[in-house]
């Protein structure tokens, strides 16, 4: 997932009283809702004394839209797809023959109706979709010229990356399905952190996506996923995962359908819900389209997952051998009440430290913050728990500083490998939020621990 947007950045802008699954009355077939909601003012209401022509034209026009989009909503509810499409076929060019002459007020009339239109046609087309499969939690096994170039890229150039992420997948999947299974969701989606990350629970991308799930720090708050100077839970392939369902899960409340979930999973729903308001009233006959103009990251992410499926199914057929995987990583937690490093811990139950290191991958260094769970290999439990007090407790150093002036030329890399520090110790410890600027003559503290 990369520069991942949050999820109330599409939603902002719908009007609640136009879903199609709210009860209590909000969807009204008579309209009063939908006009309500696009600050029109009901159609029988006559225009006042004096208005022109034109303008009274132009409300009628806009008037016609709210009632193709009424009748559309009707037909929608009695399963007449096709039919529905095309009364908002008619919606949209009414919209087109409206002259708005640049009244701020019918420029924001036509705005609205051309999102509920967008929208309107996502629904159906997801409904259409539903019905073809007969399950709306399947995944689609597309097969087309997009597919194809991703299989072609894991049959050569990527096809290290593959057998290898696929390797790794056996420590994680197992923990992955049965979430999954449990949130009713598409088993498929246990191979979405292959093209993620390639089963890493460490993989970093340029946009500072973390972890097994690629989450960005924003989203990962706001899916509850813990991030302070001892841990970063992006990192936790338990935590990320029950996120990442939930984000999945709020993707396809929103779009219905799950390759538009994938993609939206990759550059954010607002992106997506953005192109879908600039396509041609047409262009869900072919979603693919879609697809061709979202970013080329994201362009690619759908084919490139539907990729993995078809090697996954057919391994064979495209040349794989897809012997076995790692086994699944098994542990018990074990609560430390104080600040240890894991060096010290592995010392006392005789196992290697990149053990622990590969067991808890949310510590940031390699030491537990106070009050802990640490996990560790089934069979050192009560070795541990005999030894907790033999431990001793961790304390970080004091960290160190020394003074820096900018220089005329000089960049934060620059400054940090001089030092032979982090451009993100500096960034925090001088509070730059934009690590691209600094100035000349200033003063900076510079961590040296």
């Amino acid at each position: 997932m990369g520069e991942t947007e949050g999820v109330g950045t599409g939603l902002a802008a719908l009007d609640e009283s136009v879903s199609p699954t709210r009860d209590e009355g909000e969807d009204r077939v008579d309209g009063s809702s939908i006009q309500e909601g696009l600050g029109i003012e009901a159609k029988n209401d006559q225009p006042p004394n004096g208005i022109k022509d034109e303008e009274s034209s132009d409300q009628a026009r806009l008037y016609d839209a709210i009632d193709f989009c009424q009748r559309a909503q009707e037909l929608w509810k009695e399963g007449k797809l096709e039919e529905a499409k095309k009364s908002l076929d008619q919606a949209y060019q009414s919209i087109l023959e409206v002259k708005s002459s640049g009244d701020p007020e019918i420029v924001q009339q036509i705005d609205d109706l051309r999102f509920l239109i967008s929208k309107r046609i996502l629904e159906i087309y997801a409904s259409r979709f539903n019905g073809v499969t007969g399950n709306h939690n399947e995944i689609p096994l597309v097969m087309n010229d997009h597919v194809g170039k991703e299989i072609k890229r894991f049959q050569n150039k990527e096809r290290d990356f593959f057998l290898e992420s696929y390797a790794r997948s056996g420590r994680y999947r197992p923990l992955i399905l049965e979430k999954l299974e449990e949130a009713g969701l598409p088993l498929e989606l246990s191979w979405l952190p292959l093209i993620e990350s390639g089963f890493k629970v460490r993989a970093l991308s340029r946009s500072r996506a973390l972890g097994l799930w690629q989450f960005i720090p924003s989203t990962g708050y706001k899916f509850g996923l813990k991030r302070n100077q001892w841990i970063d839970e992006r990192m936790d392939v338990e935590k990320s995962t029950d996120a990442a369902i939930l984000y999945l899960k709020e993707l396809h409340e929103i779009f219905g359908d799950w390759t538009t979930v994938l993609a939206a999973y990759n550059c954010g729903e607002g992106t997506v819900l953005r192109w879908i308001r600039r396509q041609r009233i047409n262009y869900l006959d072919d979603f693919w389209d879609l697809y061709e103009r979202l970013p080329r990251e994201t362009a690619r992410y759908v084919p490139r997952f539907l990729a993995v499926l078809h090697i996954i199914k057919s391994p064979q057929q495209y040349g794989f051998d897809l012997d076995g995987t790692d086994p699944p990583l098994t542990y018990e937690q074990v609560k430390i009440a104080k600040r240890v490093r894991l060096r010290d811990v592995a010392r006392q139950i005789e196992v290697p430290e990149t053990m622990l290191t590969e067991l808890n991958p949310e510590l940031r260094y390699k030491a537990t913050p106070e009050s802990y769970n640490l996990r560790v290999p089934p069979a050192k439990t009560q070795m541990l728990l005999a030894k907790l007090d033999s431990i001793p407790r961790y304390k970080p150093p004091k960290r160190q500083f020394v003074y820096h002036r900018v220089q005329r030329g000089e960049t934060l890399s620059q400054i940090a490998r001089k030092y032979r520090t982090s451009v993100r110790g500096i960034a925090n410890a001088n509070n730059i939020v934009r690590k691209d600027f600094i100035r000349v003559g200033q003063k900076l503290k510079i961590p040296v621990r």
